[in-house]
This record gives structure tokens, C-alpha cells and sequence, in this order.
């Protein structure tokens, strides 16, 4: 198990470094720098957002990320698998009452 733990920990860092070297790289040239619109600029190469839809889509995907983000987060951290309808403790109890507990 330490191991394991041990090789994520090394992948992690690795990852890391990877994207703090090359995040110059990642970001715009002078030449997109002056194509980008006022707010946007140095955040990606070629051209910007080319009208009111490209910024309706953008918004609406990073509000449906975020929306998901948060239910994950809230899900992950407060299951609420307690109840005893909860279709996990259903099966257990199913499971338990034919096979004897195992």
C-alpha cells in the first residue's frame, strides 16, 4: 500500500513540474496578445471569441462545470447513504439475509 501511495506521490509531482514548464508555452503570443478581445488577451493562441454566441456557450459550459464540480465536491464529502431506503443498503441487506453476512 505504501508503495502504491509512494508512486502516486511521484506521479503527481511529475505532473506538476510538467505543467509549470511548459505554462509559457501555453500562453498566447504578442500576435494573438492583439487578436484576443479587452479581458481575454494572453490566455490562449488564435482568435478570439467572434461574436455574442461564443460567449454564451463559454459562460453556459462554465456554469454546467461548476454546477457539477459542486455536486461532486458535496456528494463526495456528505454521502447521505445513511437511510435505510438508500439502494446501497438495500443490496447489503439483501445480500447479507441470503449468503449469511459474506
Amino acid at each position: 500500500m505504501e508503495q502504491k501511495q509512494h508512486k502516486m506521490k511521484k506521479q503527481i509531482i511529475i505532473s506538476a513540474l510538467f505543467l509549470l514548464a511548459y505554462q509559457p508555452a501555453m500562453l498566447a503570443c504578442d500576435l494573438c496578445k492583439k487578436n484576443q478581445p479587452k479581458g481575454l488577451e494572453n490566455i490562449t493562441h488564435g482568435e478570439g471569441p467572434s461574436g455574442n454566441m461564443d460567449y454564451i456557450i463559454t459562460w453556459s459550459a462554465v456554469v454546467l462545470v461548476a454546477i457539477t464540480l459542486f455536486f461532486s465536491i458535496k456528494y463526495l464529502v456528505r454521502p447521505k447513504e445513511n437511510e435505510p431506503g438508500h439502494i446501497k443498503n438495500i443490496v447489503w441487506d439483501k445480500n447479507f439475509g441470503e449468503h449469511g453476512g459474506q
